[in-house]
């Protein structure tokens, strides 16, 4: 890639124009990417203007927020009108809601008196819902046609549908009756109604479906499209698999986010200014910090235990790792099942029992160990000093292990989102039940 992006280089400086275009339209939109942000202003701006216009719509629409908003300043007003004019309408209504309010209006003014309809229309939406994520544009029919008048339908207004994987079925009030796919029309005697061949109970979303649930239903169904419709089951849309994959990518990096206690963000890391970068992290840095002073209590509260007992203080790392390890390992485990939809909080009885004996079974284990190590090796405690140390760890590991599953549950039960509760949230929590587990135990076993 190093020496693509070289002779690129050396192709824009010669102004190679025939050259750089075609090497350029051959690259994926990812290679594009690659190339785009390593290239300085004039450069980037060199380099889009020789993409092909098909090219250069694809290309837009895979940019960050920021470069579009740059791109469309940066290149002339009668380029800027041919891209926009050939870019879907969902995505031309990210476009816009994504730029600053100065530019809106630039690029508003542009655009022709359908595309605003269009562009507005998808604008009332909630751009993480089903209507914000879909296109208007789709093949709909009545089911009284036939084949052949059908696929004379089709000829006649592919050029502006976005997909034909399936042609809907609807009646005069454009509610939704039925779909057949492309294929079964094109396999279809000339002369059988489209009524006959249609699939009557459709699956469909309706407008204010959240795009996590949309995405799920094209995923369980594996379908290439999804009807959206309103509360009259009238037809206002679809929802293509592309725009579910940029759904999925976004949610996932939301949940990185989340469970690394960041505020979600989809800018670029190198791009992101240092004010930018403490914004987004420093919330939840000052929740964990005041979170874990509550800790100090608790030591201050058991501190004459472990005054009496210093070997005590030696492990407290090893407590408090090893509950957070555990707990973490369980709640990936459940938000994982969540997310998949193998889980939800019907089974919280199975999940606890499950996790009461693993968690039982592994702090049995880890306790053993422990107990051998601080034995035979440095700092060499008697058996008795072993043996609190282990049966702290068999409880905190157990507990651990049961709050880790539990939390996600029941924050999903709530409606939240339960990759909250992961990380250093949950590594946080355990940190203080996990001090506390300790310090009874050893108080119990010691007689301080």
């Amino acid at each position: 890639m190093s020496n693509l992006r070289e002779k690129l280089k050396e192709y824009l400086h010669l102004m190679d124009q025939d050259d750089i275009s075609q090497v350029l339209n051959e690259l994926s939109n990812t290679e594009l990417l690659e190339l785009w942000h390593d290239m300085n202003d004039e450069e980037a701006s060199e380099f889009f203007l020789l993409l092909s216009e098909k090219r250069k719509v694809e290309f837009l629409t895979h940019l960050p927020e920021g470069d579009q908003e740059w791109l469309l300043l940066s290149i002339n007003r009668d380029s800027t009108k041919e891209i926009l004019m050939r870019l879907e309408p969902d995505d031309l209504a990210d476009i816009i809601q994504a730029i600053s309010p100065e530019v809106r209006e630039s690029v508003w003014n542009s655009l022709s008196d359908e595309a605003k309809q269009e562009t507005r229309f998808l604008l009332k939406f909630d751009e993480d819902d089903a209507a914000g994520l879909m296109t208007p544009r789709y093949v709909a029919l009545r089911s009284n046609i036939t084949v052949a008048q059908a696929i004379q339908f089709i000829r006649r207004g592919v050029e502006d549908i976005e997909t034909i994987y399936y042609v809907y079925v609807v009646d005069p009030l454009k509610r939704l009756q039925g779909v057949i796919s492309l294929r079964e029309i094109l396999f279809s005697n000339d002369n059988d109604r489209i009524g006959d061949k249609m699939v009557q109970n459709v699956v469909s979303v309706r407008e204010d479906t959240d795009q996590e649930e949309v995405a799920k239903t094209l995923e369980d169904y594996d379908f290439l499209a999804l009807p959206v419709v309103d509360r009259y089951n009238r037809l206002l849309g679809i929802v293509t698999f592309d725009d579910v994959i940029d759904v999925i990518r976004e949610e996932q990096t939301e949940d990185i986010y989340r469970m690394g206690a960041m505020e979600g963000s989809a800018d670029i890391y190198l791009e992101t200014s240092v004010w930018g970068m403490i914004k987004k992290r420093i919330p939840w840095l000052i929740i964990l910090l005041v979170l874990g002073t509550v800790t100090t209590n608790v030591l201050d509260a058991f501190g004459s235990i472990f005054a009496s007992a210093y070997f005590l203080t030696l492990f407290i790392p090893v407590i408090t790792q090893t509950g957070g390890n555990s707990g973490t390992q369980s709640s990936t485990l459940i938000i994982r099942g969540l997310a998949m939809g193998d889980l939800n909080f019907r089974d919280i009885g199975r999940v606890m029992l499950k996790e009461l004996l693993v968690g039982l079974l592994m702090g049995v284990l880890l306790g053993l160990v422990i107990l051998l190590r601080s034995v035979f090796l440095p700092p060499g405690l008697e058996v008795y000093q072993a043996m609190v140390v282990g049966i702290s760890l068999v409880f905190v590991v157990l507990f651990s292990s049961l709050l880790g599953a539990l939390a996600p549950l029941v924050i999903h039960r709530l409606g939240g989102d339960p990759t909250v509760i992961a990380g250093p949230l949950m590594s946080t929590f355990i940190d203080l039940t996990g001090i506390t587990i300790y310090s009874t135990v050893a108080k119990e076993l010691l007689s301080l």
